[in-house]
């Protein structure tokens, strides 16, 4: 197969060269290439001019039509979602009815295991979006309040200390007291926390299980084990708690995917939940409800924080508001039949 020089004769005499065309030659997404030649910043000066020689050999020349929808508005809100996250999920749901009712549409860009942030948020700029909703964004805040100055960002779930952009979450430092609460008032001592990981988000809750636990005078039965988002570390944290031989009376997850991870790991282990220990989710995203779980979690409002972040985007756009605002939502501690008394 030839290079990217004989696209002409591969298209015909008289076929235009695409985008795609100009994207293969130079190796990079088609929304890279976009970016580049609307002259939006981002792409390094070098990319620029490799982007720039390759439209000038291949005879391309932006779409006319195209340049005049440019000049107009979109009318688009760009939302960033990790496509392993039911509550992400539940979320674009719900942001969507949000925006249709204010007459937005949304333009979807995930992350995923080889897609970062920066190439997802890449692709809702190139898109046109007039202002991103990232959800549970990991960017340093730098480079969050950078991007702001280019579209109004509304950070969904996060705590942004000191920057000058929106932000919608709940205080999950205090989700997870009201976990600990409950646990405590059933009269558990020995809870056991497994953690989400780095970051703002797993280091506020992870904040709130040690604070709860020194509240209740139990600094000695404190336990943090390492963990991240998903079923594969709930089962692995499980695992190591059963090799122990050593297993709390309840045990409290990073969210409900880590948490339905520890409850398969202790069900195929013969451990009775909530007989022999206790587990709790957080979240409370569409699988925790499913009667095969039934996981006691906290809720995190996802309806609430959607409404929100389009309110917010909104503001922004459309009437004017410069200041960045943050609101934060109580969460809510949701009662099933994975937490009882301790034997």
């Amino acid at each position: 197969m030839g290079d990217g020089g004989s696209a002409g004769h591969r298209n015909g005499a008289n076929k235009r060269p695409r985008l795609e065309d100009v994207a293969a030659r130079v190796g990079l997404s088609t929304a890279s290439v976009s970016l580049v030649l609307r002259g939006v910043a981002g792409p390094s000066e070098q990319t620029r001019q490799r982007v720039l020689r390759a439209a000038a050999d291949l005879g391309y020349q932006v779409d006319r039509t195209a340049s005049m929808l440019a000049s107009r508005r979109s009318r688009l809100l760009g939302v960033m979602i990790d496509i392993y996250s039911p509550f992400h999920a539940e979320l674009v749901e719900h942001l969507h009815m949000a925006a249709e009712e204010v007459g937005y549409d949304l333009v979807l860009s995930t992350q995923t295991r080889t897609r970062d942030e920066h190439t997802a948020v890449e692709t809702l700029l190139a898109y046109r979006s007039e202002a991103l909703i990232l959800l549970g964004p990991t960017a340093p805040t730098a480079t969050l309040a950078a991007l702001d100055r280019k579209a109004p960002v509304i950070a969904v779930g996060r705590r942004i200390a000191d920057a000058a952009l929106d932000v919608v979450r709940t205080a999950d430092d205090d989700g997870v007291g009201q976990i600990v609460d409950h646990l405590v008032g059933l009269g558990h001592r020995a809870i056991t926390y497994v953690d989400g990981g780095k970051g703002v988000i797993a280091t506020d809750r992870r904040r709130g299980y040690r604070s709860a636990m020194r509240r209740h005078g139990l600094d000695d039965h404190v336990g943090v084990l390492r963990g991240d988002h998903t079923e594969a570390a709930g089962e692995s944290a499980a695992r190591r708690l059963l090799e122990s031989g050593e297993l709390p009376t309840a045990v409290v997850a990073f969210n409900d995917q880590c948490a339905i991870g520890v409850l398969a790991a202790l069900a195929r282990a013969g451990v009775d939940v909530p007989g022999r220990v206790s587990v709790v989710g957080y979240d409370d995203d569409t699988h925790s409800r499913l009667s095969c779980f039934n996981l006691t979690t906290v809720s995190q409002g996802a309806e609430e924080q959607a409404r929100h972040a389009v309110t917010a985007a909104v503001e922004r756009l459309d009437q004017d508001r410069t200041e960045p605002r943050e609101v934060v939502l109580t969460p809510r501690l949701v009662l099933r039949g994975t937490t009882a008394k301790p034997v």
